[in-house]
């Protein structure tokens, strides 16, 4: 079967002065998914998206956005997308049904659009109120119900649930679920790992302006083998903890004083439960629980990237971990 690509880029590179913000940075979204961008700040993630949507020019390579050519067709490509920022584009002083409606006579659509998305986002109850009275969900909801006036082939979403309540982070997520779901394909940039982990199709780590590491979340996860933690009865204990698993597993462990945890990606497929338990015991900790699991996004992150995975990741004596594993692509 033939897949077909919506977003499609290669070698992209962007400079500011001497800062190389992409550099070769090589994407392929396959049509009617939701592509996770994940990366560490400053990697690029942002970059990338305001190059692919034309709200700047690339230095180098070419892209393809909705079968558009970047370069050559850049009002195509708009026509095409739709965009949600970091922050919402809304104007405050109208009300949420005045400024879709406004949106809507913008690009040509019909008013019933509009109140057809006032429905759809939950906010029918509030159109008549100003935007600057919407809490932070409702706002997100309404910014993502304006990028949506007309139907985009590609919708681009920039860190779009950051600040928001579990409750609302999870209506944003059933809404862009049921876009991919409709044929929509979504590139999404986010810090929040679990956003990624429920939403994305295929995840990119991008890192230094490229694309460093890509796959499945399930591929990411079962590449780097399984997650050791024990949690101790002492946070004094932790670092004794931490040698037991450092030699057991040959990885970096990783301290969480505030949970009293530390934990280390296991490579080892003859590494079981009980061998952990019993090495731990022996070097005198006394431990509340332990666990040999799938590990988290976040921990992939952490391995593969060796950064902090910014407001996803637990306040914790992050150190570094151990070299990438094979089996990832690259």
């Amino acid at each position: 079967m033939t897949t077909t690509y919506t977003v499609l880029s290669e070698g992209l590179g962007k400079r500011f002065g001497d800062v190389h913000a992409l550099r070769g940075l090589d994407l392929a979204v396959a049509e009617g998914t939701v592509c996770g961008m994940l990366g560490p700040n400053g990697a690029g993630k942002t970059t990338a998206v305001r190059v692919l949507t034309t709200l700047l020019a690339p230095d180098e390579g070419s892209a393809r956005v909705a079968g558009h050519d970047l370069r050559r067709e850049p009002e195509a490509v708009r026509r095409a997308i739709g965009v949600t920022g970091q922050y919402a584009s809304v104007d405050g002083e109208l009300t949420g049904a005045e400024n879709l409606r406004l949106f809507a006579k913008l690009l040509r659509a019909p008013r019933s659009r509009a109140d057809e998305l006032l429905e759809r986002f939950e906010l029918a109850g509030a159109a008549d109120r100003p935007a600057r009275t919407y809490s932070g969900g409702m706002r997100r909801r309404l910014d993502l119900a304006a990028s949506l006036i007309v139907r985009p082939a590609v919708l681009f979403l920039d860190e779009p649930t950051t600040g928001l309540d579990p409750h609302s982070r999870n209506g944003i997520w059933d809404a862009v679920r049921e876009l991919a779901d409709e044929g929509t394909t979504v590139l999404l940039t986010t810090q929040y790992l679990e956003e990624a982990d429920r939403l994305a199709d295929d995840i990119v780590l991008v890192d230094e302006g490229r694309a460093a590491h890509r796959g499945t979340p399930a591929e990411l996860k079962a590449a780097i083998g399984s997650y050791a933690e024990v949690v101790v009865a002492e946070p004094a204990q932790l670092r004794a903890a931490a040698a037991v698993l450092d030699r057991l597993t040959g990885a970096e462990p990783v301290l969480d004083a505030g949970r009293g945890t530390v934990g280390a990606v296991a490579t080892d497929p003859t590494l079981t439960l009980p061998r952990i338990v019993r090495e731990v015991d022996a070097a005198g900790v006394l431990i509340v629980d332990a666990a040999l699991r799938p590990p988290t996004l976040d921990e992939v992150f952490l391995r593969l990237t060796r950064r902090h995975p910014g407001p996803a990741g637990r306040a914790a004596d992050r150190n570094t971990a151990a070299p990438a594993p094979q089996g990832v692509r690259t």
